[in-house]
């Protein structure tokens, strides 16, 4: 019998193994699993006091409110940041200038924005109520 080295037992050869214990973050089931169990599993002559347990109820309704919370925020970031309006908005009261028919540079004041089709247009504030689309607008000043 014959003791070789050979390249499979190398430590980087090894293959490393990765513990899995489920899920890194702790939801409200999770929290309400352990509180649950928790009182199961009190000591019967030492029980947990009022104050301890209306403390976790609180801390698990503040989980509660933040995880509600958060997902409304990330619910309406996805919709602003979708919403061509929201963006023509911000163009309101500024200054656009653009070309006319015959090509001369024009200047007016943005005073609303509409969406239709999935298209944004402006109206200016001038004695025509110019409508202008986002290509036909060459510069923005405020």
């Amino acid at each position: 019998m014959t003791n070789e080295i050979t390249s499979d037992l190398y430590l980087s050869n090894r293959e490393t193994q990765v513990k899995q214990t489920g899920n890194s973050s702790l939801g409200k089931d999770d929290f309400l699993k352990l509180l649950i169990a928790q009182l199961q599993n009190q000591d019967p002559m030492n029980p947990m006091q009022d104050k301890d347990f209306i403390a976790q109820m609180a801390q698990f309704s503040s989980l509660e409110q933040m995880t509600n919370m958060s997902t409304a925020l990330n619910t309406f970031l996805t919709q602003s940041q979708a919403s061509p309006i929201l963006k023509g908005s911000e163009l309101i009261g500024k200054t656009a200038a653009w070309l006319d028919e015959e090509g001369n540079k024009k200047q007016g004041v943005i005073s609303t924005a509409s969406v239709k089709n999935n298209e944004i247009s402006f109206t200016i504030n001038d004695e025509n109520h110019t409508v202008l689309s986002l290509n036909d607008i060459l510069e923005v000043s405020s």
